[in-house]
């Protein structure tokens, strides 16, 4: 293999582009496949939350140095990506309030409080009267709130397209509207990927697809990785730019809220295990609607801009997959759930690192596919996906 190897993305999402955007920039000969358009898979339906203390829950200890060392990347990120591409990403230091709106929701949030604090995050309870002079539109009588100031915003639909800009001025080849048809390999070892009838041969094959990372034919049985779709349905309001309803990230039970630089009120998202299915439905909406009305009552008067629905690429664990598979030449960076956005600084970072050093990113080491395998086999139990 040359010093500088040719690699083959499938997928153009902000991971694939900002792996793309990365060897790009060292060098690297890459090319970039996307069955679509560049960026508006799940990185364009996504909301560009940045919410690595507030979204922290039980059983994800494990994935806090991950993403929380991503966080801490994305302010000089979004600079050098600005610089790269001349498009402004609107990273916004706005924080995160999570608020609760009767007292059994309190009790709950208090005890997520808790268990964020003791692992040392960048936490603060809010009493409702506090939480209502930093968002004045909050019902009345909300109980407490969660402040993380550390949890930010960018606007991942500037940022799909930063991406694409930045990967091609770099030197990289896209090709859009452009299905894999199959991974081919060669005495065990990933040499390219087919499209139509062409092979486009490459030394390291990356897998970037997001939820239809499994579905690429070729793909060697050991290097499939465990991911699904996870539906959401979301949509946007129309805020008064200059008298928005609310000024930082705003989570309440079953809802986030994330207001934009322009005046658009990102409202999402609904949770929904029923695959590819594309369709906006009645109670979809309603319960994102009547979610969000009980946060923030003003909303009903606010016209509604769009509606859409997005796949989250879900691992077993629902943390990411990263790094190698077990196949020479093949690599995988898929499996991110909600925090694709939040990541992809470091899973660009991560994924170059790998094919150009053949060393791991430290905290991407105890990601990858080789993970579920050791929980297999301690866990006999456990069946294949």
């Amino acid at each position: 293999m040359s010093p500088k190897p040719t690699v083959a993305i499938i997928g153009a999402g902000v991971c694939g582009l900002g792996i793309g955007w990365r060897l790009a920039q060292a060098g690297c000969p890459v090319s970039v496949f996307e069955r679509g358009q560049a960026g508006r898979g799940a990185s364009w339906a996504a909301a560009g939350m940045l919410a690595a203390n507030a979204e922290t829950e039980p059983g994800e200890e494990s994935l806090l140095p991950l993403t929380l060392a991503s966080q801490k990347m994305w302010p000089g990120f979004a600079v050098e990506l600005k610089d790269a591409s001349g498009i402004d990403v609107e990273y916004r230091e706005t924080g995160t309030l999570v608020a609760a709106t009767n007292r059994d929701e309190a009790e709950q949030l208090r005890f997520t409080y808790e268990f964020q604090r003791d692992l040392g995050l960048a936490v603060e309870w809010l009493s409702g009267a506090e939480a209502r002079k930093r968002e004045p539109y909050l019902r009345p009588g909300v109980p407490g709130a969660i402040w993380a100031p550390d949890d930010h915003q960018v606007e991942n639909r500037r940022l799909s397209e930063a991406l694409k800009a930045a990967f091609l001025h770099a030197g990289g080849t896209l090709h859009e509207n452009s299905p894999v048809a199959g991974i081919e390999t060669e005495d065990g070892r990933a040499v390219g990927v087919r499209v139509g009838d062409d092979l486009h041969k490459a030394d390291i094959v990356v897998l970037a697809a997001g939820s239809w990372s499994r579905d690429i034919p070729g793909l060697p049985q050991a290097a499939l990785p465990p991911v699904r779709p996870v539906k959401g349905q979301m949509l946007s309001l129309c805020m008064d730019p200059k008298a928005p309803l609310a000024t930082s990230v705003l989570w309440a039970p079953k809802i986030y809220l994330v207001p934009r630089a322009d005046g658009r009120l990102i409202v999402g998202a609904t949770v929904e295990e029923k695959g590819h299915d594309p369709e906006l439905t009645a109670g979809g909406v309603l319960a994102l609607l009547d979610a969000a009305w009980r946060a923030i009552p003003a909303i009903e008067e606010l016209p509604i801009e769009e509606m859409w629905v997005g796949f989250r690429p879900t691992s077993r664990d629902d943390a990411p997959i990263l790094g190698e598979t077990g196949t020479d030449g093949l690599l995988v960076a898929t499996g991110h759930h909600r925090n694709g956005i939040l990541l992809a600084p470091i899973t660009a970072d991560a994924i170059a690192r790998q094919i150009l050093t053949g060393s791991p990113l430290p905290e991407a080491a105890p990601f990858t596919l080789a993970r579920f395998a050791a929980k297999a086999a301690a866990r006999p139990e456990i069946a294949a996906e």
